[in-house]
């Protein structure tokens, strides 16, 4: 049986702030909710891919918190947040003064989570569904948290960063030490200790870093 995004997400979560952009309010699901209880065979069920979309992952919380704290990156641009999720980062970006903003994530539940989330902060925020990478640049500035956690995911995003950087983007990531997070293609923003809940991390703080992506590999990664 399916179940309607809009009434199980109200159901299964509660409006949070995340730890580190206590800025920003969000439908999330806590220790107190079914959400984190179900198994996989439960959630495929009811028709719910893994909601991602339900947690505030490190490395979007530390790129949204650098977000706000440097406006200028963002102010009066066109921005795609990339596998968007909540659409934290994507509502930071509006909150610094985003011209625009394109929360972009191919799985159909976030949809729902975004507008909610986003009505919730007073922002308006483009959703799409499609699934970018390679296409060619649409945007000034790409934000990316929390992406390079699989080889093969990794591996297809990378040449699409450097097409994108090469044709002017400016690409931003956060990442919470990722195994597949190529270092050696970035310039080093910011580095921040971000609260996470240990049932999703192996630890209760995780040092997440903000990166400029670059076109050509650089020495000193």
């Amino acid at each position: 049986m399916k179940t309607e995004p809009e009434t199980f997400i109200r159901a299964n979560t509660g409006v949070m702030t995340p730890p580190h952009v206590p800025e920003i309010r969000l439908h999330l699901a806590s220790e107190a909710h079914d959400l984190w209880l179900k198994t996989e065979e439960e959630l495929e069920e009811i028709g719910l891919p893994p909601p991602f979309w339900a947690f505030a992952w490190a490395g979007g919380q530390g790129l949204a918190r650098h977000i706000l704290d440097h406006p200028g990156l963002v102010a009066g641009k066109r921005v795609v947040d990339f596998a968007s999720g909540s659409g934290l980062v994507a509502i930071a970006a509006m909150k610094a003064g985003a011209a625009s903003v394109v929360a972009a994530d191919i799985d159909p539940w976030t949809q729902t989570a975004i507008r909610l989330n986003a009505a919730l902060n007073d922002v308006a925020v483009s959703v799409s569904p499609a699934d970018m990478i390679g296409h060619a640049r649409g945007a000034d500035v790409y934000l990316a948290g929390d992406v390079f956690y699989d080889s093969a995911f990794a591996g297809r995003l990378v040449p699409w960063f450097a097409a994108l950087v090469e044709q002017g983007a400016t690409v931003l990531v956060g990442d919470p030490g990722r195994a597949y997070c190529p270092r050696e293609r970035m310039e080093m923003l910011a580095t921040y200790q971000v609260p996470v809940t240990r049932a999703l991390e192996d630890s209760e703080v995780k040092k997440t870093t903000v990166w400029r992506f670059n076109g050509p590999a650089i020495s000193g990664g």
